[in-house]
């Protein structure tokens, strides 16, 4: 007859952490700018504040235009 054994990482869980509650109630997508829209309960636009913007380019160069082993790139990005 075996016996059961306690999974070894039962003795790791623990209750989740309280409960917090954010101010909105829905997150939609606007179609024009392709944002997110966070409203309340009530329908109204709640303010989520504003992050920077990034952008990126890459350039490809070829060495030898009879080996394709022979490339690089060049990438610079910018944060506002």
């Amino acid at each position: 007859m075996t016996t059961p054994t306690r999974p070894w990482a039962a003795a790791r869980l623990a209750p989740y952490p309280a409960v917090v509650r954010r101010p909105h109630a829905t997150v939609s997508i606007d179609p024009a700018t392709q944002l997110g829209v966070f409203r309340d309960r009530a329908g109204r636009v709640v303010e989520r504040g504003r992050h920077g913007t990034g952008s990126g380019t890459e350039t490809s160069t070829t060495t030898n235009s009879d080996s394709k082993n022979d490339q690089g790139h060049d990438q610079d990005s910018s944060q506002d």
